[in-house]
C-alpha cells in the first residue's frame, strides 16, 4: 500500500489536471502532480533525446540540416526552445507558450495585434517600461489607451466599447503599489460587454506558481521570465500564454517575423532556473510576509496583499495562492528614502525583482522614472515610495541590515516609553505629544552618575605615510578612558584628571563667561570653525594662567569647559564632576586624547539630555569574533546617537590638536576598525569602516620615549623633496600593503591562520619601509629584536608618528601564555611597559542606566511610565566629594556611589570593577 499522506502537510495548493504518466491499472489511476513536482520534472513526451539525457541538450546552432524536417532555423525553431515552451505551458495551464528575448519584448509582441483606431483599457499602476511602450503606441500607432483603477472593476465599465475596444491590459499585483484587480470579475465583464476585446494579464509580480490568470479567464499572459522564472538574473527572457489558437498563430507569426525568440543558451539557463520556482518562491514569500510585517508594526504604511489590512486581499486569496515576494513602503520624506535605501548592504539597489538576493529600489527615481512627476502624482505614486523584493538570505540577517538602514537614516526611533522602535513622525501628526512623553521619561540624567568608556587606537598600517596619502588602517584598541559625572549640589562644575598630574579643578558655574558663548541649538552641528573669542574667554577666564603651569590639564579643561559652554540648553546648567581615568599610556600614539574626547563629549550630551538611549538587548548566548567578553551590548546605541557625540569628540579634538584627521575620535567612538586616506596618489579623501574586522590579540609595548610628530613629518618631508622617487615608492609599497591588509581584514572566508599568517609579513614588511623613511627609533628596534628573537618569532612595527611612543606585536592565537609571560618580563626588564590587549573591538560603551543598581531619575520615571514595576524614585545627593543615594522607604536596595571606589581603584582593577558594575551599551 502507499504510504499515508498528512492532508496538512501536503501542498495546500490546487491539484492541477495537467499532463501526468498514463495510470499503472484501470484500478488504481495516478493523481495529478502538484505544481512543484510539475516545476522540476522537465518532460516532452514528443520530444525524447536519443542518449537519455537527464538534462535537455542546447541546441547551439542557427540552421538544421535537411528539407521538410521541423527544425530548419533557430529563428524559427529550436529543440531546446521548444522544451522550454512545452515545460512552461505545462506549469501554466496553458495550451501554447512562447519565449522571447525579454519581459517588453513579449508586450511588444502581443500590442502587434492592435491596429490603428484600437483602444487600450490599461491599470493607472503600471510597471514604467509598460506605461513607455503604451505611450508609444498611442503616439505613433494611433492607439487610444486609457488608464484606470483596475482595483474596482465598474470603472472600466464607462470606458468598454463593444466593437473599439481591443485590449484592456491588467497588472495584479500592480508595481509597484501592490494593487489587486479582481481578474476573474473583469475578464467576465469586458467579454460579455466587448466579445472581441482580449484581455492580458502582465503576471511577472506572481510567476505561474501563485497565479495563473489564464484559470480566471484572461486570453493572454505575459512574463518577464528575467525575474522569478530565471530566479537569477544572469538572463533575459520573456514568456507569453494563451489557450486560444487563434492567438497563438498570430503571435508565432509575429515571433518568427520579428526574430525576437529566445536564444537557445538562455533557453536552458531559464528551463533550469524553473525547476526551483517553487522552491525559491516559498522562502521568499515567507519571508516577505516577515519584512512586511515588521515594517507594518513599526508604523510605515506598507503595501503587500499578505497583510490583513490590505484592502484587495480577500480578491487576492480567491485568484492567487500567494502574496508574492515583492513590497513596498513610505517614510513620508523622498529624502528620508533615498538614505535608506542606500544605507542597505545585503538589499541591493536595483530596478528589477524576482532574483535570489534580495532587492531594494525606489521606483519613481529608478523604475519608473520615465513615467513624468506630473502623471506619477495623478496616479498616486508617492515619490518617497520604497519598493522591496525579497530574496532567499536568512530573514534575520535582511531584518537586521534593514533595520540598520532605517536607523541610520532617522527613519525609525527607539522609544523608551513603548520600549521597541517606532516610526520618527514630525510634531504635525500627533508625535509631539509622544515625544514628550520620551521627554519626560528622561528627566533627571542630571540626577545620576553616568559612566561612560571609549577604546584607544593603533594604527596597523600606513602610519606616518597617511600624510602624504597613503590609506592608514586604524582599529580600536582595548585599553579604554573612563568618564565618570557625578552630581553636585553647590552650583559648580569641577573636573578630576587623574592621569594628567592628578589635576582637580571646580568653577562656579556662574562665573563662567556665559557673554562669550554662541549656543549650538539641539540638532545643529558645530560651525566648521571653532569659537575663538570664546577660548580666549576660557583662557582668560576660569583657565587663567592654568596654561603655563600646567599645560595638558590646561588643553583637556579647555575642551571640557568649551563643550560645557557651546551645549548648555537655555538655563540648563547642570551642576556636576567629571573625572577621568584611562587604562590607555598618555602620549604613547595610542589616541588617548580621542578617547578622552569622546568619554568628556558624551558626558555632557548626557547631562544636557542631547541624547538618549534606548534600554539594552537581551543578554546573548554566543559571542562572535570579539575578544572582550562585555560586548553583548554592541550596537545597543543607536548610530544616531553616535554620530552625535563623534561631531562632538571632533570638535574637543580640534581643541586639543588644531586640525585633527578624525580617525582616531571615529575609532574611538565607532570602535571595529577602519581605512583613512587624505587626497594623495589620486585618491579621495574619506575613511570607510571595514566591515567583518575580525579581533585580533597584540601586544602593544610603551617604549616611554616622548615623540615630536611634527619634525618627524617635517624630516620626511625634506626627504621626500631631495629624493622624490624614492620616497614615492616608498610611500606606493606602503599603499600596498593597506590595500591588501584591508582585503584580507575584512574578508570572511579567509582561514584565522591564513590570516595571521598574512599579517605578520605585512606588518614586517611595513616596518621596513617605515625605517627606510627615518621615523623609527633605536628604543622601537630593541622591542622588534626581543619580540622577534627565539622563542618568540613575532612580527612588530611602530605605530603612530614613530620616533619613539608604542611599538605593536601580533600574537598568535596559539601563542603559549608562558612565552607570552617570559616576552613581556624581558620588555618590562628594558624599561618598557607591555599591554596585552585586543584590537578591533567595541567602539563608545556607556554603562547602562537600567540595571538594579541605577534605579532613580529617569530610569524610575520611565518604568512607571511603560507599566514596570520597579523600586520608588528616589532622590539623589551629594556632599562635596562624597555622594550617596537615599534609599528611601520601599526601596530595593540602597545605592553606593561609583566615585569614590572609581578614583581610587588601580588601574589594573578599573575595567575588571567596570564591567562587573552591570550591563554596558556599545556602539
Amino acid at each position: 500500500m502507499a504510504p499515508s499522506i498528512d492532508p496538512k502537510a501536503s501542498s495546500k495548493r490546487p491539484i492541477h489536471d495537467l499532463p501526468t504518466p498514463e495510470p499503472e491499472s484501470p484500478m488504481r489511476p495516478r493523481k495529478p502532480y502538484r505544481f512543484s513536482t510539475l516545476c522540476a520534472t522537465v518532460e516532452n513526451p514528443d520530444m525524447k533525446d536519443q542518449y537519455g539525457s537527464s538534462s535537455v541538450p542546447i541546441y547551439q546552432t542557427s540552421t538544421f540540416k535537411g528539407i521538410g524536417n521541423e527544425y530548419d532555423y533557430s529563428r524559427s525553431g529550436n529543440p531546446t526552445r521548444s522544451h522550454l515552451e512545452h515545460h512552461i505551458a505545462k506549469i501554466s495551464s496553458a495550451d501554447h507558450a512562447f519565449v522571447v528575448s525579454s519581459g517588453m519584448a513579449a508586450l511588444d509582441v502581443i500590442l502587434r495585434l492592435l491596429k490603428p483606431g484600437d483602444e487600450v483599457i490599461a491599470g493607472d499602476d503600471l510597471y514604467g517600461g509598460t506605461n513607455r511602450l503604451l505611450t508609444y503606441i498611442r503616439t505613433h500607432v494611433g492607439v487610444t489607451v486609457h488608464h484606470v483603477d483596475t482595483t474596482n472593476p465598474e470603472s472600466l465599465h464607462a470606458f468598454i466599447h463593444p466593437t473599439r475596444t481591443a485590449m484592456v491590459l491588467l497588472e495584479s499585483p500592480t508595481n509597484p503599489l501592490l494593487k489587486i484587480a479582481d481578474l476573474a470579475t473583469i475578464s467576465k465583464d469586458v467579454k460579455e460587454r466587448a466579445s472581441n476585446a482580449i484581455v492580458i494579464v502582465d503576471n511577472t509580480m506572481m510567476s505561474p506558481y501563485l497565479q495563473r490568470p489564464l484559470e480566471h479567464g484572461a486570453d493572454i499572459v505575459y512574463d518577464s521570465a528575467t525575474k522569478y522564472l530565471s530566479g537569477h538574473h544572469d538572463l533575459m527572457a520573456g514568456v507569453i500564454t494563451c489557450n486560444r489558437d487563434d492567438i497563438a498563430k498570430q503571435l508565432a507569426f509575429t515571433i518568427n517575423s520579428v526574430g525576437n525568440a529566445l536564444a537557445p543558451v538562455d533557453a536552458f539557463l531559464l528551463l533550469r532556473g524553473i525547476k526551483t520556482l517553487a522552491l525559491r518562491m516559498d522562502r521568499q514569500q515567507t519571508t516577505a510576509n516577515i519584512v512586511a510585517d515588521y515594517l507594518n508594526t513599526l508604523g510605515f504604511h506598507v503595501n503587500y496583499p499578505g497583510l490583513p489590512d490590505h484592502p484587495g486581499r480577500e480578491i487576492h486569496e480567491r485568484i492567487a495562492d500567494g502574496s508574492g515576494a515583492v513590497l513596498s513602503f513610505e517614510t513620508g520624506n523622498k529624502a528620508l528614502s533615498e538614505r535608506v535605501v542606500a544605507g542597505t548592504r545585503l538589499w541591493g539597489i536595483s530596478v528589477s525583482f524576482g532574483c535570489v538576493n534580495s532587492l531594494i529600489s525606489m521606483p519613481c527615481v529608478m523604475s519608473h522614472a520615465s513615467i513624468d512627476a506630473a502623471t506619477r502624482a495623478a496616479r498616486g505614486l508617492p515619490e518617497d515610495l520604497i519598493r522591496l523584493c525579497v530574496g532567499i538570505e536568512d530573514v534575520h540577517d535582511l531584518l537586521d541590515d534593514l533595520e540598520h538602514a532605517l536607523i541610520d537614516a532617522g527613519a525609525i526611533e527607539f522609544n523608551i516609553v513603548q520600549n521597541r522602535y517606532v516610526r520618527v513622525r514630525g510634531p504635525e501628526t500627533g508625535e509631539a505629544i509622544s515625544m514628550a512623553v520620551e521627554k519626560l521619561a528622561l528627566q533627571g540624567s542630571e540626577e545620576q552618575e553616568w559612566l561612560v568608556s571609549a577604546p584607544g587606537k593603533v594604527i596597523l598600517f600606513g602610519e606616518h605615510a597617511v600624510v602624504h596619502g597613503v590609506t592608514a588602517v586604524a582599529a580600536s584598541v582595548d585599553l579604554r578612558c573612563y568618564g565618570l559625572t557625578t552630581p553636585r549640589e553647590d552650583g559648580k562644575v569641577s573636573v578630576h584628571f587623574d592621569d594628567i598630574d592628578n589635576f582637580y579643578h571646580e568653577w562656579d558655574i556662574d562665573e563662567l563667561p556665559w557673554d562669550a558663548v554662541t549656543p549650538v541649538p539641539a540638532g545643529d552641528e558645530h560651525p566648521e570653525d571653532l569659537d575663538q573669542k570664546l577660548i580666549s574667554a576660557i583662557t582668560e577666564g576660569p583657565l587663567n594662567g592654568l596654561i603655563d603651569s600646567k599645560k595638558n590639564a590646561y588643553a583637556a579643561s579647555l575642551a571640557f569647559l568649551y563643550m560645557y559652554l557651546v551645549l548648555a540648553d537655555g538655563e540648563r546648567r547642570p551642576s556636576f564632576n567629571f573625572t577621568a581615568r584611562s587604562t590607555l599610556p598618555i602620549g604613547a600614539g595610542l589616541g588617548s586624547s580621542a578617547s578622552f574626547s569622546t568619554c568628556a563629549a558624551t558626558a555632557i550630551l548626557l547631562l544636557q539630555r542631547r541624547i538618549s538611549l534606548p534600554p539594552p538587548p537581551a543578554p546573548s548566548s554566543s559571542s562572535t569574533g570579539h575578544v572582550h567578553t562585555s560586548h553583548q551590548g554592541r550596537r545597543a546605541i543607536p548610530p544616531a546617537v553616535a554620530e552625535e557625540v563623534n561631531r562632538w569628540a571632533f570638535v574637543a579634538e580640534k581643541i586639543l590638536h588644531g586640525n585633527p584627521s578624525g580617525v582616531d575620535n571615529s575609532v574611538a567612538v565607532f570602535g571595529g576598525a577602519l581605512a583613512y586616506t587624505r587626497a594623495g596618489f589620486e585618491r579621495k579623501s574619506g575613511m570607510e569602516a571595514i566591515h567583518g574586522f575580525k579581533s585580533l590579540r597584540f601586544l602593544l609595548t610603551n617604549s616611554k620615549v616622548p615623540r615630536d610628530t611634527k619634525k618627524l613629518v617635517a624630516g620626511v618631508g625634506e626627504k621626500k623633496a631631495n629624493e622624490p622617487e624614492l620616497v614615492n615608492g616608498i610611500l606606493q609599497a606602503i599603499q600596498s600593503i593597506s590595500d591588501e591588509a584591508r582585503r584580507a581584514l575584512a574578508d570572511p572566508e579567509m582561514p584565522r591562520d591564513t590570516l595571521l599568517s598574512a599579517l605578520s609579513a605585512l606588518i614586517h614588511e611595513n616596518h621596513g619601509h617605515l625605517v627606510s623613511l627615518g621615523v623609527s627609533h633605536p628604543s622601537l628596534e630593541v622591542i622588534r629584536r626581543k619580540t622577534a628573537a627565539e622563542p618568540y618569532q613575532l612580527s612588530t612595527k611602530l605605530t603612530g608618528a614613530g620616533g619613539g611612543g608604542c611599538a605593536v606585536t601580533l600574537v598568535p592565537d596559539d601563542f603559549k601564555a608562558q612565552d607570552l609571560q617570559n616576552l613581556m618580563t624581558e620588555l618590562i626588564r628594558e624599561g618598557f611597559q607591555p599591554y596585552l590587549t585586543s584590537v578591533g573591538g567595541s567602539g563608545l560603551g556607556i554603562l547602562s542606566p537600567y540595571g538594579h543598581h541605577r534605579n532613580r531619575g529617569s530610569v524610575a520615571r520611565s518604568a512607571q511610565l511603560s507599566g514596570q514595576i520597579t523600586p520608588p524614585e528616589t532622590p539623589f545627593s551629594s556632599d562635596d566629594s562624597e555622594s550617596h543615594l537615599d534609599a528611601g522607604e520601599g526601596a530595593a536596595d540602597s545605592y553606593e556611589p561609583l566615585r569614590s571606589i572609581f578614583e581610587t581603584s588601580s588601574i589594573l582593577e578599573l575595567p575588571e570593577w567596570a564591567d562587573n558594575l552591570g550591563r554596558w551599551l556599545y556602539v
